[in-house]
């Protein structure tokens, strides 16, 4: 019995001794665990910042964080004498139609919203009374990208103010209403929009609808400088592209709209015809029709990176022509062939 007794008190020892270590080396598992729960935390926090960060730095520099075509096609990656940042450049004379400068011009790439251009070219040539009103439609809300817009469904605006809001600043339920709303609808429009460029040479264009949302709408360098030299022949297109500012009443309020390149309001600057355009796959593009050193110039930019490197890149090509106005290349007529393509996409 005394030896039943012993053994029991040595057990109760025992447990009594074991249970506060047991209990101690529980705690600081749970608190190792908790501290390594709370760095993995953190780390996660830090790397979610630092990617939100990066994410909205290139957001404010105008960066897309998804390559564009010709990232993917490595046109970016071509060097050049003026270190132009836009991966596809083209700088013809007008009037001689010589090439005064030329940086992959014969890529086939998107086109964003130059789109727009010869949205307006078939529009004016159709002579459509510009006092028409024209309702937007659930029809022109973008499905393709998700754009926003601030004519909202139901608004009537003419189609001169249409074509204005389109042109200028690259307004896409404009250019999408006004393409709908035409005589056979947009099927029709389309087709005449590619009829139109295979008439004039742009034998590298296709378009598939109005705006420019679509990556399919493509075109090279070469092809677009011969849009700019037809539709710089119209003097509407001409005025639309440069107005610096536009505003139109919606209702009791009145919308106040900019023109999309900085440059139309620079008066070192004379610009005779100006289009943007921005999709992801494309890239920052620019066309221009603009007079340098008293020399008459085209001016083709796509596939530019950041968001004013177009700008910066029409800037440079401007010291470039200053600097040597006289400079001449092998004359390349506009209306030639582009000859063959460096990169198409489907």
């Amino acid at each position: 019995m005394r030896k039943l007794l012993f053994f029991f008190g040595l057990t109760l020892f025992i447990a009594a001794v074991s249970l506060p270590q047991a209990q101690a080396a529980q705690k600081k598992h749970q608190l190792a665990k908790s501290s390594k729960s709370t760095i993995v935390a953190k780390r996660k926090v830090t790397k979610i910042f630092v990617v939100g960060k990066r994410m909205s730095l290139a957001r404010a520099k105008g960066v897309s964080l998804k390559p564009s075509f010709g990232q993917i096609a490595g046109l970016n990656g071509a060097s050049d004498t003026l270190d132009l940042k836009s991966s596809v450049a083209l700088v013809i004379d007008q009037e001689t139609n010589e090439v005064l400068f030329s940086k992959n011009e014969q890529a086939v790439l998107p086109i964003a919203s130059l789109t727009k251009l010869m949205t307006g070219l078939v529009l004016q040539e159709a002579h459509l009374p510009t006092d028409q009103m024209i309702t937007i439609s659930q029809d022109d809300v973008d499905t393709e990208k998700g754009s926003s817009s601030r004519l909202k469904v139901g608004t009537t605006l003419s189609r001169g103010e249409l074509l204005h809001l389109a042109l200028m600043s690259s307004e896409n339920r404009a250019a999408h209403a006004l393409a709908r709303s035409y005589p056979g609808g947009l099927p029709v429009f389309v087709g005449l929009m590619n009829a139109k460029a295979q008439l004039i040479g742009m034998t590298d264009t296709h378009y598939v609808e109005p705006t420019g949302l679509s990556s399919k709408n493509q075109s090279s360098a070469r092809d677009l400088a011969k849009l700019v030299n037809i539709a710089h022949g119209d003097p509407i297109l001409r005025e639309l592209t440069t107005s610096p500012d536009y505003q139109v009443a919606v209702g009791n309020r009145t919308l106040q709209y900019n023109n999309t390149n900085r440059l139309v309001k620079n008066p070192s600057w004379d610009i005779g015809l100006q289009k943007t355009g921005y999709i992801s796959e494309a890239g920052r593009c620019l066309v221009m029709q603009t007079k340098i050193a008293g020399r008459k110039l085209i001016m083709v930019f796509l596939d530019s990176a950041g968001k004013l490197t177009r700008i910066a890149d029409a800037e440079r090509v401007r010291r470039w022509v200053e600097a040597k106005p006289a400079i001449r290349s092998d004359s390349v007529p506009l209306a030639s062939a582009a000859g063959e393509k460096i990169a198409t996409f489907q």
